[in-house]
């Protein structure tokens, strides 16, 4: 066969049982590769809406109608803030590490206290302090909340309370809360899932005697909030307060390590 002229080349045709080649041209191909690597982006972008946030979309996008048919720049506004409680409710999927010494992220969001504090009394884990890491999420961080260890539930405690900022530190004893207490292959871990100033709802699906896999979703808090997990003794850190964390995907905390803490350096 003549060697194809400039502009041109040999493609192998899909899905064929045995090898064949046609001429076409590359800068089709280019562009129908351009498109997929687009329609990919787009894909891995738009993460799906948690069933939780849906009404709360329709509410604002009919809002928005609304104030249009009042005034058109009040519709555009409220289209824009229809997009962010969108973006609000996504539910993103995650690859969590499954591994029984690994204590993974229950949120998105910084991570703002690291400390050894006496747990919540609802909780039941005892008065002497365990290790403490606090992750905090604001308004544009994902809401879904997932279990940061393998494990069964062994209680489930709400309890009401005040709507202080969830950043300041006695919010973790002012506020309202639900709390889990997960047993796990290292003992009575507890996860408590904290209102903030904004948020005036929390929810949780898990109930006792529940069975949870390190990073399955258990929850969610409307709108602005943070989350506390409690440790018992054996457990290093692997953040520090600022670092940002990823519900899922971050590891916490590991037992089992003769490493000690990790320490950061900020760049």
């Amino acid at each position: 066969m003549r060697q194809a002229r400039s502009g041109w080349g040999l493609f192998a045709t899909p899905h064929c049982s045995r090898p064949r080649f046609t001429l076409g041209p590359w800068r089709e191909n280019s562009r129908r590769c351009r498109k997929m690597s687009l329609v990919d982006t787009i894909r891995s972008t738009l993460v799906p809406i948690h069933r939780e946030g849906w009404k709360f979309v329709a509410g604002f996008f009919v809002a928005s109608l609304l104030l249009g048919a009042a005034w058109e720049p009040l519709m555009w506004i409220g289209f824009i803030l229809t997009a962010w409680c969108a973006y609000f409710f996504r539910d993103p999927e995650r690859m969590t590490p499954q591994d029984d010494d690994l204590v993974i992220s229950p949120a998105d969001g910084r991570v703002s206290a690291v400390a050894m504090v006496t747990p919540p009394s609802e909780l039941e884990l005892g008065d002497q302090p365990m290790m403490r890491i606090s992750v905090f999420m604001n308004v544009f961080n994902c809401h879904v909340n997932r279990a940061p260890m393998r494990g069964r539930v062994s209680r489930v405690a709400y309890r009401a309370g005040k709507f202080l900022n969830a950043d300041l530190d006695k919010a973790s004893q002012e506020n309202e809360r639900n709390g889990l207490v997960i047993e796990t292959a290292h003992g009575q871990i507890g996860v408590v899932q904290i209102a903030g100033l904004v948020a005036r709802r929390i929810l949780c699906w898990t109930v006792m005697n529940d069975s949870l896999e390190a990073g399955e979703r258990f929850g969610l808090i409307r709108f602005g909030s943070r989350l506390d997990v409690f440790l018992p003794a054996g457990a290093e850190p692997r953040v520090s307060v600022g670092q940002m964390a990823i519900a899922g995907e971050t590891v916490l905390a590991e037992f089992g390590s003769a490493k000690g803490p990790v320490i950061s350096r900020r760049g």
